[in-house]
């Protein structure tokens, strides 16, 4: 179920015995910066679980999912879709744009694991690069996130955390909730 101000992130496939760490991250970046929600290829669903446990333990509302037809995903989408590549238009170049449409409905952000397929590209509503340079899907997702959010996903507030990380200039500190 989609909402009108809700950002998803879809993971577009995932390399068993390749991916484990990608795939969890992808959803972590997705939590941590501000998605509503992650939707995994069926291939990654083995990390939905680690996802889930750290969701109960550091707070959300975060939701994971998986999907047998990611591009079924995508093409059933109502709303706006922003497939992130390094072929695509300069994030910089197009995130007031995809800001202005996401006030109008949910934003889909489709990140790859291997190589995507054209349908992605042609029912994208922006092709996104984070620097026309081969990188992390990671490290591009939670670019274009924070570019987004103009940085507000920052202070967010986490609900039903069995745990809360208390900010330290040095050490570690983590209070049970």
């Amino acid at each position: 179920m989609q909402d009108t101000q809700e950002v998803a992130v879809l993971r577009l496939g995932h390399r068993p015995g390749r991916d484990e760490r990608m795939t969890t991250h992808v959803g972590l970046t997705a939590r941590a910066l501000g998605a509503d929600r992650a939707i995994l290829a069926k291939d990654g669903a083995s990390q939905q679980g680690t996802i889930e446990d750290i969701t109960d333990r550091f707070g959300g509302p975060f939701a994971v999912e998986t999907t047998d037809n990611p591009i079924g995903f995508i093409e059933d989408w109502d709303g706006t879709i922003v497939h992130l590549t390094m072929y695509g238009l300069p994030v910089q170049d197009v995130e007031t744009e995809i800001r202005t449409d996401h006030e109008d409905g949910p934003l889909l952000v489709v990140v790859g694991a291997e190589k995507v397929p054209w349908d992605v590209y042609e029912n994208a509503d922006y092709n996104v690069a984070v620097t026309n340079q081969p990188h992390s899907e990671i490290a591009s997702l939670a670019v274009f996130l924070d570019h987004l959010f103009e940085g507000a996903e920052l202070d967010r507030e986490w609900e039903d955390a069995d745990r809360n990380v208390v900010p330290q200039a040095a050490g570690k500190r983590v209070d049970e909730a």
